[in-house]
């Protein structure tokens, strides 16, 4: 699956951003909105000078919940944001070195104990941002899985577990070096061909996976 939709897309140069802080930032804001509507707000925040930990530090949290409107439930992403550095300055004197030396598990476990981070968001910032060797599980990787009939996903949390298992077993045969390389391209992958061809209502025409279904009708 990996190759085929390298084939059909290329590399994808993810994250989009241009420094670990702002990966995180991007994270957050993507939750429940469109990476345009995230755009908008990191652009306000680079205006406001705060896309630095120390620019969102010195940001009032009126101006910080302004600043990220466009990317919605600003009232809760904005003091999430807020805890997100105060934990850093706390714990990692305010250094994101210091927190991607620390173990994974250590630190998924005090990422999800911050207010407004779910598995997802937790994986993504250990992947992008700290560079940790753990795969991200996303909502198209679940559609095509369950469209591809790959696995049986059990309901409630225990789905985001299995997607992540699902996808560290398919790469463990690659050297464990290259894993953060391999998941990262991967995950960006799944969401170029959901975008496409994944949402809520497939669109197989075309999709370069395709040839993987059983289109025929019983």
């Amino acid at each position: 699956m990996h190759d085929q939709l390298v084939a059909a897309y290329g590399p994808q140069f993810w994250w989009p951003a241009h420094a670990p802080f702002e990966v995180i930032l991007g994270a957050y804001l993507t939750q429940n909105t469109s990476w345009k509507a995230v755009e908008r707000s990191l652009a306000n925040l680079r205006a406001a000078s705060a896309l630095t930990i120390e620019g969102l530090r010195a940001l009032p949290m009126d101006d910080l919940r302004r600043a990220i409107q466009a990317s919605g439930f600003y009232t809760r992403k904005a003091p999430a944001l807020k805890a997100f550095v105060a934990m850093l300055d706390e714990e990692f004197a305010g250094s994101l070195e210091r927190m991607a030396a620390a173990p994974t598990a250590d630190l998924r476990k005090r990422l999800l104990a911050l207010p407004g981070v779910g598995q997802e968001t937790a994986d993504a910032i250990l992947l992008y941002a700290l560079n940790h060797h753990v795969p991200v599980a996303d909502e198209y990787l679940r559609r095509i899985v369950e469209r591809h009939q790959l696995v049986h996903l059990p309901a409630g949390a225990a789905r985001y577990h299995a997607l992540s298992d699902l996808t560290r077993q398919a790469f463990a045969a690659d050297p464990p070096a290259d894993h953060a390389t391999l998941f990262n391209e991967f995950h960006a992958l799944t969401v170029a061909v959901g975008k496409a061809h994944c949402g809520r209502t497939p669109n197989c025409q075309g999709c370069p996976l395709a040839a993987d279904l059983d289109l025929q009708k019983p």
